[in-house]
């Protein structure tokens, strides 16, 4: 094939500037994973004077993404720049000091690629059965941070989380979006192959529309996650299941029908778990737990003091108190960091007037 003129150079000589560009980044790559290292020193050195050690530094992040996407001028999106320094950081930070992240698992689930788009691939992710075995995990220090699901767009809170944020000591460290795209998978990618399907409870709930029209007959399996159903579904040819991309890969099943969800935006909400205060990016949200006092109005006027500081209300969420029979503990997310001055000051009125009152953390907003 011969080369083509390509904006008034041929395609040979594009392909030198290419690999040109290359090196200058490897170079640059190689350079700023030298100062990571310094950076990695110098906290050492910090730690022998009686200093706290943080290598992973959620605010200082969110800064370094949020001033690459500002920076930006295309062709790449923000969104793909910030990608990019989002795994560049990652990789840095992995000769600082590796981290180890606990999700719910097993592998191939959509909290373990939660934690892979919130972290970066240049992290040890570590499994675990369930939600308290996260929070467990962290408490113990095994893992650095921890990821749980919170709630999905479509079905709603996870009420495990909630309850565990009760009566743990962690805090929220971060959020995670990411927009959940179901495929049906088998292992001949055949659809009158399938006989039954297997899927964790809230994928069918999310997929039921398209289910009844496409497999009103088939039988539907719950199982406690989509990556066991792929796997499930890897040791018989009359199985298939719903699941991510990744379980699809992973296990060696092929797919049947692509995006499956009845909501284009299905979306879930995922929680970074830590035993760290973060520091205020200048974007951020912080979500306190509190319950009123069994009395009218107590509600209302427990809400008061964010509106007479201007503070906006992104959720609030209610789950049954685990002490006192028909009383009910809230969950607030709010606009700003609990260090900002009208914030500190509406936190301070709230604990005055909550029967409970717990902040779980300040965190950078996500960006989906």
């Amino acid at each position: 094939m011969t080369d083509v003129e390509v904006s008034g150079l041929d395609l040979q000589t594009i392909r030198q500037q290419i690999d040109d560009i290359d090196e200058q980044l490897l170079k640059l790559f190689n350079q700023r994973a030298d100062c990571a290292i310094q950076v990695a020193e110098t906290k050492k050195q910090a730690l022998k004077e009686g200093e706290p050690l943080e290598f992973f530094r959620p605010d200082r992040e969110a800064q370094v993404i949020q001033r690459i996407k500002e920076l930006n001028q295309g062709p790449l999106s923000d969104k793909e720049a910030g990608r990019l320094i989002r795994e560049v950081m990652s990789a840095c930070l992995a000769l600082e000091q590796p981290l180890k992240i606990a999700y719910l698992g097993p592998e191939g689930t959509f909290t373990q690629a939660a934690a892979l788009k919130h972290f970066g691939n240049s992290v040890d992710t570590v499994a675990l059965s369930c939600i308290p075995d996260v929070f467990s995990s962290v408490q113990a220090g095994h893992a650095d941070f921890g990821l749980v699901p919170v709630e999905n767009s479509t079905e709603g809170v996870i009420t495990h989380t909630l309850d565990m944020f009760i009566q743990s000591d962690l805090k929220v460290c971060g959020e995670v979006e990411v927009r959940i795209h179901h495929q049906l998978a088998n292992l001949s990618q055949n659809p009158d192959d399938i006989q039954q399907i297997f899927s964790h409870q809230q994928s069918f709930a999310q997929c039921r529309n398209w289910l009844d029209q496409n497999y009103p007959s088939v039988e539907r399996i719950p199982v406690n996650s989509n990556a066991e159903a792929a796997r499930l579904a890897a040791e018989d040819s009359r199985s298939a299941a719903i699941c991510g991309v990744q379980a699809v890969e992973i296990f060696g099943l092929k797919t049947c029908h692509k995006n499956i969800e009845d909501l284009a935006n299905n979306t879930t909400r995922f929680m970074v778990i830590g035993d760290m205060q973060v520091e205020p990016s200048g974007m951020d949200k912080t979500t306190i737990l509190m319950s009123a006092h069994n009395q009218p109005g107590s509600l209302l006027s427990l809400l008061k003091p964010l509106a007479d500081n201007a503070i906006s209300m992104n959720k609030i969420e209610s789950r049954p108190s685990p002490d006192r029979l028909w009383e009910y503990v809230f969950f607030v997310d709010i606009d700003g960091h609990q260090k900002n001055e009208n914030v500190a000051r509406a936190l301070v009125e709230l604990q005055k007037k909550a029967a409970l009152f717990k902040i779980l953390g300040s965190y950078p907003k996500v960006e989906l």
